[in-house]
């Protein structure tokens, strides 16, 4: 009996799952993924950057390949938002065709309006042919400038609204050096912003878009947000997370997020070379369905690094020769490696600390790396190979920020493909020393990277990289280098942490603390 009703129960089962399939089948919610990321270093030399500074790796990412395993594997943004949306129930991720990396990176200056409208006309193409969608995913930075578009993001956030509609919800995500303020949100929904520097969290805020969109679609979040700009502007290397204040207004916005369900609290820091009408400190707010708690939220965020400003900014870095000379103790008292971060040279091209290392005949350092396409270009033609002798001036090229060019005399130890260029050098000189040549500025975050060529990074004693606060990823936070010195450049340039010497256009800088006139008040 017992038997007869198990079968008759399993029966009946079958028979429902059976009507359940010859029924209509179940639609997929639809997210849209595009990706249109840079900083844009306007005060950098070089020209603005056009449509072939962005093609240099082909026309545009397809949309297929944007969202394919090969470009999600290494974490990152889109990474995250692909993961979380594999694990949601009846998520398809749509990939648009959408713009690559510029040529040069956050090294280069304005984007022109033609490059914006020719890569905006791929995506909204692309979009539109994959309608209907639920909802729309973008993959920012916040820091991009271009010619006559005064807020980048915000607009693309609006073209996308005015093409899908005012019922499908959109995300983005950003980095922290955003320069971001209300308009963003005019038009989407809601900004998810790393809270790390280095960025170890870009997965973590795909995953919360793919998360945020996911329960929109399903009725089980409605955005209000709250936005503040308290008048603090600061330069990238004074923004590294593992250091107070800012690792403390990183905390209070975790915290505000673990006490209160529904709630995530960002902050832009800021990206000041771009001269932009928005730069300097955001807070963003999204909260489901609670004004009154977004608008509190908010304001207690903002009072916060006001309160907090004049710690924020006061921070002081060794010049060259003082570097240098921190740099001759450590070796002789054994606190090697030492790692030497050149902060301030975004074109990549700086000698200073180069030119100071050899003046004081220092050895075993790596200087990874100097910018010198000319340098590059000279060797391609003379068909240069390795064991070839070297000999030339090199870099204090593009300004008098980047110093005088440097005589090196030396070996060729490798001239060949690397970090994604047709050529890269290695010039072995002096002391055991190696000067890594690129062709565009080249930010190294790990030692990994620097283990090519027969080159072996752990028989180095001291390493320049050009680098603010990335480079901790690997040099410090893995416990590396014995010694991290973070050096500044002999002037008042732009890259430095002196923003009121440079001359800017639109970007409010008067009206900013520390270089407003002592009358600002928030």
């Amino acid at each position: 009996m017992i038997l007869y009703k198990y079968h008759s129960t399993l029966g009946l089962v079958l028979a429902s799952l059976l009507l359940l399939s010859c029924g209509p089948s179940q639609k997929n919610t639809r997210f849209a993924v595009i990706k249109y990321q840079q900083e844009t270093c306007t005060f950098c030399p070089g020209g603005d950057a056009g449509i072939e500074d962005w093609t240099t790796n082909g026309p545009y990412v397809p949309g297929h390949e944007l969202i394919g395993e090969e470009r999600t594997q290494y974490g990152g943004y889109i990474s995250g938002f692909v993961h979380a949306s594999k694990i949601l129930e009846g998520v398809e991720v749509v990939g648009i065709n959408s713009p690559d990396f510029v040529f040069g990176g956050s090294s280069r200056s304005w984007n022109t309006l033609e490059s914006f409208e020719h890569f905006m006309d791929i995506i909204l193409s692309d979009l539109e042919s994959k309608l209907p969608v639920d909802g729309v995913y973008l993959a920012l930075h916040g820091a991009m400038a271009v010619r006559d578009i005064p807020k980048p993001e915000a607009e693309i956030a609006k073209r996308v609204r005015e093409l899908v509609g005012p019922d499908v919800p959109i995300a983005g995500s950003f980095d922290l050096h955003g320069n971001e303020d209300e308009e963003f949100l005019d038009w989407a929904d809601a900004a998810f912003v790393t809270k790390r520097f280095p960025h170890y969290d870009a997965f973590l805020q795909g995953q919360r878009s793919a998360e945020f969109l996911y329960r929109n679609v399903k009725g089980l979040y409605k955005p209000t947000s709250a936005t503040r700009k308290p008048p603090v502007v600061t330069a990238t290397v004074l923004q590294w997370t593992g250091k107070s204040p800012v690792m403390d207004i990183m905390e209070r916005a975790r915290r505000w997020e673990a006490r209160n369900k529904d709630v995530f609290v960002s902050v832009f820091l800021g990206f000041p070379w771009s001269d932009v009408p928005d730069i300097g400190t955001t807070v963003h707010v999204t909260t489901n369905n609670n004004q009154v708690l977004a608008d509190s939220i908010a304001d207690d965020m903002a009072d916060f690094i006001w309160r907090m400003r004049d710690d924020f900014v006061d921070q002081d870095f060794p010049n060259p020769k003082e570097a240098v000379r921190r740099t001759q103790l450590a070796i002789a008292t054994g606190q090697t490696p030492v790692v030497m971060g050149d902060y301030s040279d975004r074109p990549g091209d700086a000698t200073w600390i180069l030119q100071e290392l050899i003046e004081k005949n220092v050895g075993n350092v790596l200087y990874a790396a100097l910018r010198d396409e000319r340098a590059l270009e000279m060797l391609e033609e003379q068909e240069a190979e390795v064991g070839d002798t070297f000999d030339g001036w090199v870099g204090g090229f593009t300004g008098e920020q980047a110093g005088q060019p440097v005589r090196i005399q030396g070996e060729i130890l490798y001239f060949g493909p690397m970090w994604g260029y047709d050529k890269v050098a290695a010039i072995g000189f002096g002391n055991n020393n190696i000067l890594l040549i690129s062709p565009t500025y080249e930010q190294i975050i790990r030692p990994e990277s620097l283990r090519f060529g027969g080159i072996n990074p752990d028989n180095f004693d001291v390493f320049v990289v050009k680098s603010r606060v990335h480079f901790r990823r690997g040099f410090d936070e893995t416990g590396y280098a014995k010694t991290v010195l973070v050096v500044d450049a002999p002037g008042d340039w732009f890259g430095t942490i002196r923003l009121n010497a440079l001359e800017y256009e639109f970007g409010p800088i008067k009206q900013l603390f520390p270089f407003d006139d002592g009358s600002v008040r928030y």
